[in-house]
């Protein structure tokens, strides 16, 4: 359903670049990722734009939205190439009154979207054993290949997506100068940092140091960027969704041999 290699962009972005999801599907990426806690609605039009792409959201964050009218919605569409992805955001970003995993497993509660056909924002091993009890799988987002290793025992067989952010350019000083830059925000939310702290990142790594950024974004000529979005497939992912900062997707469904 998800093809090996998607493309994962903030609705900020793509909300307006149909033809451009269209374009990515013709390259052969099996699946775009609408990120950014984005409108359900906004899916429709890209189901809309193409034929044969999964359509996900990567993800509909649950203080925002309502599940009942995530629900309707879902059943609305009511298209096979839909996958629907929800998380808790960030507690420095949403107004949480309850504890963020309760409030996810209340949210699932209420969700009336079939189970293989959702998954969680999982970062840590609560919700990833939650996303594989409750759901189809996982889409951890912003992790160090240790990380997919260890999702992927804590998810058995159920799919394992993480987004893998990329920088095409071959002067490391350039990549890392572009992902930091784009990356500053994440360095502020304790989610993320405290799974950095987790496979060893320090105080100082994880204000975004040259080693957290090698770790956690593939950069480098398009070749070599395939590799490392390889890695994450040899540690076990089901699918890597790639959000390239700096584009250079033709290129690269070229050296990860997409193109039909």
């Amino acid at each position: 359903m998800l093809g090996t290699f998607g493309v994962w962009g903030s609705h900020y972005e793509w909300a307006g670049k149909l033809g451009e999801i269209a374009e990515l599907e013709a390259l052969g990426y099996g699946t775009f990722w609408i990120g950014g806690s984005p409108e359900v609605s906004l899916v429709g039009q890209a189901l809309d734009a193409t034929k044969s792409i999964t359509i996900a959201t990567g993800i509909v964050n649950v203080w925002q939205t309502e599940p009942e009218a995530v629900a309707a919605e879902f059943h609305r569409l009511a298209s096979d190439r839909f996958l629907l992805g929800v998380g808790v955001g960030h507690r420095q970003l949403d107004q949480a009154y309850e504890k963020p995993y309760e409030k996810l497993v209340g949210y699932l509660d209420r969700l009336d979207v079939p189970a293989d056909r959702l998954v969680l924002a999982a970062l840590g091993p609560k919700v990833l054993t939650l996303a594989a009890d409750r759901t189809a799988g996982a889409h951890p987002y912003l992790v160090p290949v240790e990380h997919t290793a260890e999702a992927r025992k804590a998810l058995g067989d159920k799919l394992l997506a993480p987004e893998v952010t990329v920088v095409v350019d071959e002067d490391p000083d350039a990549a890392r100068a572009i992902a930091r830059e784009k990356l500053a925000i994440y360095f502020t939310l304790t989610n993320y940092v405290n799974n950095w702290r987790r496979y060893g990142f320090t105080e100082e790594d994880v204000q975004g140091s040259d080693r957290l950024i090698d770790a956690l974004v593939a950069h480098g000529s398009p070749d070599q960027v395939a590799a490392k979005l390889r890695a994450h497939v040899d540690a076990g992912a089901d699918h890597v969704a790639v959000q390239s900062l700096n584009g250079h997707y033709a290129e690269l469904a070229g050296a990860l041999g997409l193109r039909r």
